[in-house]
């Protein structure tokens, strides 16, 4: 017999799926919120993706995500069999993303830990009142309704194998198409559904609920059930879900096949004379694949009505397996691969560690073969490291639906036409990095529409623009970083109102507009608390948002670059790192210390007479190179460490910029260029302004690591 019900194996596949679904449909959704209507081929998916949300809620209990699913639906399936015209597109659109908005809403509870117990109520009956306009809108233009498309609760839980003289006895097999997914919970939802009619069951694979893994023996052999009932087989059809299905076998057997079990007669052909004299029926009912009845053309296709492939007489089954190979894609645990992630950094360090161990540097020691084999270690490690980080990349596709999303909510409710053109969502970045950009992103567009673009189409119009707004959402990779940009053509940013309001905030001090430049000036809208709104509204007007983008994307290691031309729009872009967790690095030394560089933040390396300083009557020192002044930190006084050289001439002088700004720094010397892991500063040490992080080199040693942005940031303030 098959095990109980019990859904716990099965609760994130289910999470997944429903995840991966909704983010489809609302990928249909805002690409066709401005058409005049959807087509079959969006109402027809649309339709399914309900169905199997519908499908998969019920099987795992979440009876109020299958109540909602269930009425839109049914929306959708009055449309898909009537196709009425008129139908009011934008409101559809809007119930819709209400459905999507709940169920995703129940989803992230049920991922906390905590019951689905959202109030479906409410949505329902919106939607309930939806239909019975839809209804009479389809009565209205002559169109004969379909039948009602109805959802039964099965009324059995639980199966007695009891057999009575007209039971007959039946083995199925299910092929899935190989793009499946989830298989085992569609072989579930199959065996969920006989149950009904059921007065015995057997299946395999049995642990379909609890083992993730049944799933590719389901896809590569099919799912095996034998079933005694005293239905026909065109009873069974009817309440086995084939959405998914390739082709389903049923074939009539002896209560002695039956007896044996599915063990004995997995691929064992059927006995037609035997299962005829079993069941009283004439030989020429049980042939090896059931032949379903060519579907009236005229008669709408309803839930229920599946047509299952026939094949002729003699010919051998085709499996998944003996199918071209496909793609195999599996899902893992987050949490896994950050594990992996951890332990990769590891070995990165033990790499460093063995290559660089101080026992090798004894004077005549012969290393040629140690040299070969490190050489194929680090080849090894370089290439585990790069797959890996591969694993970790996704695009920002997801992202960038959200944003479509933002765009579309937020402008309807702000009255403004904004049409929003998405360029590169295809662009992949780590995993952790899309974790923490979604939000900075979100503030960018916000601010887009509701600051950037005019609140009047008719300034617009007046000023040779089109009535309706476009913001542009762009990403692209360059030398290491990914580029996110969010450019509308608004009215762009006013220097003069800007400097006004922060110097009416009390955040410049004494400087006038010409002490700043274009790029300082455009960057006030980033100070905390700075707002260019009179009046506070639910998105703009308290001053927080931008500078929240500013330090998120600054703990990330990234940067905001601001553009504007006024009357013409305005481009905010995003520059950040591909990944967080290796970077490459060059260790210097200063004194007995280490200290690392981003790589990516070096902009020269140069050796300078006492000449080139210049030092103010404050005690600040400038570095004068080829005609620009450079601020000049030496890293031995700020960090008070001893034995370093103070002599400029002893040491290297290195040119850092980050976000436009320069400063130099003096070290000792360079040690070498190597990847580095970053690790974070234990929370049991003060934090240092000017590091950001720490990492363990090949002799076991720390060294830390410059973090520039605060370095230049500490210099201005001083």
């Amino acid at each position: 017999m098959a095990e109980e019900f019990n859904t716990d194996g099965m609760l994130d596949m289910f999470l997944f799926e429903s995840s991966q679904l909704l983010e489809k449909l609302e990928g249909i959704i805002l690409e066709k919120q401005d058409a005049e209507c959807f087509d079959d081929s969006d109402i027809n998916e649309i339709f399914r993706i309900m169905h199997t949300i519908k499908g998969s809620s019920g099987i795992m209990l979440f009876e109020n995500i299958t109540k909602v699913a269930h009425k839109l639906e049914d929306v959708f399936y009055y449309l898909r069999e009537s196709r009425p015209e008129n139908v009011p597109h934008l409101e559809l659109v809007q119930k819709v993303l209400a459905v999507s908005d709940f169920v995703n809403a129940e989803l992230e509870k049920i991922r906390a830990g905590n019951k689905s117990d959202g109030d479906e109520k409410e949505i329902v009956a919106d939607l309930d009142a939806f239909l019975k306009e839809l209804k009479g809108e389809i009565k209205d233009q002559g169109i004969k309704l379909p039948r009602e498309n109805k959802h039964e609760e099965p009324t059995q839980f639980y199966i007695a194998p009891v057999a009575s003289p007209d039971s007959l006895f039946y083995r199925i097999v299910i092929h899935y198409r190989n793009d499946t997914q989830m298989s085992n919970i569609r072989a579930y939802s199959a065996t969920y559904a006989l149950k009904e009619i059921a007065e015995d069951l057997l299946y395999t694979p049995e642990d379909i609920i609890s083992n993730e893994e049944s799933s590719d023996v389901i896809l590569s052999e099919g799912f095996y059930m034998l079933l005694q009932t005293k239905c026909s087989k065109e009873d069974i059809l009817a309440l086995i879900d084939s959405a998914e299905a390739e082709k389903i076998d049923i074939d009539e057997i002896t209560a002695e096949q039956f007896g044996r079990g599915l063990a004995e007669i997995n691929h064992e052909p059927p006995k037609p004379d035997e299962a005829t004299a079993a069941s009283g029926a004439s030989a020429a009912a049980a042939g090896p694949v059931v032949e379903v009845p060519q579907q009236d053309k005229s008669k709408p296709v309803v839930p229920g009505d599946y047509v299952v492939k026939s094949k002729e007489t003699g010919k051998g089954k085709t499996l998944a397996k003996n199918q071209p190979k496909q793609q195999s894609i599996i899902s893992v645990n987050i949490e896994k691969m950050d594990a992996l992630m951890d332990l990769i950094g590891e070995l990165v360090i033990s790499e460093a560690v063995v290559l660089q161990n101080p026992d090798l540097k004894v004077p005549g020691l012969e290393l040629s073969n140690f040299q070969k084999a490190s050489a194929q270690l680090a080849k090894i490690t370089t290439e585990l490291q790069e797959t890996i980080m591969s694993m970790r990349m996704m695009p920002l596709t997801n992202v960038f639906q959200k944003m479509r999303r933002i765009v579309f909510d937020v402008s309807r409710k702000l009255g403004k036409e904004i049409e929003l053109d998405v360029i590169g969502e295809n662009t992949e970045v780590d995993k952790n990095i899309i974790e923490h950009i979604s939000d900075p992103l979100m503030h960018l567009v916000r601010n887009s529409v509701d600051h950037g673009i005019e609140e009047n189409a008719d300034d617009r119009v007046a000023a040779g623009k089109p009535a309706k707004g476009t913001i542009t959402l762009e990403a692209k990779n360059e030398g290491g970083k990914v580029y996110i940009s969010v450019k509308d053509d608004g009215k762009g940013l006013n220097k003069e109102k800007l400097y006004a309001k922060a110097k009416e905030k009390g955040l410049l001090g004494t400087k006038e507009i010409t002490d700043f430049t274009e790029n300082e000036i455009y960057r006030f809208i980033t100070l905390p608390g700075f707002s260019t709104k009179e009046a506070v509204t639910e998105y703009s007007g308290r001053g927080v948002g931008m500078d929240v983008v500013v330090k998120n994307i600054q703990g990330i290691g990234g940067r905001l670059d601001i553009a504007s031309e006024e009357g013409e729009g305005s481009e905010m872009t995003l520059i950040i790192p591909l990944t967080l967790a290796i970077v490459n690095g060059i260790v210097v030394k200063v004194g007995n210390s280490s200290f690392v560089i981003a790589t990516s933040s070096v902009k020269e390396f140069v050796r300078l007479s006492k000449d080139a300083i210049v030092t103010e009557p404050s005690g600040e020192e400038y570095i004068v190179l080829r005609g620009t002044y450079y601020p000049f930190i030496r890293l031995s006084r700020k960090y008070q460490i001893e034995n370093s050289h103070e002599d400029i001439e002893d040491g290297i002088v290195v040119i850092l910029e980050h976000e436009g700004k320069q400063i130099c720094i003096l070290i000792d010397g360079l040690v070498q260029e190597q990847e580095i892991v970053v690790k974070p500063i234990p929370p049991y040490v003060k934090k240092v302004r000017g590091l950001s992080g720490c990492t363990q080199l090949g002799d076991g040693s720390i060294a830390l690591i410059l973090d520039i942005a605060g370095l230049i940031e500490d210099e201005e303030r001083s």
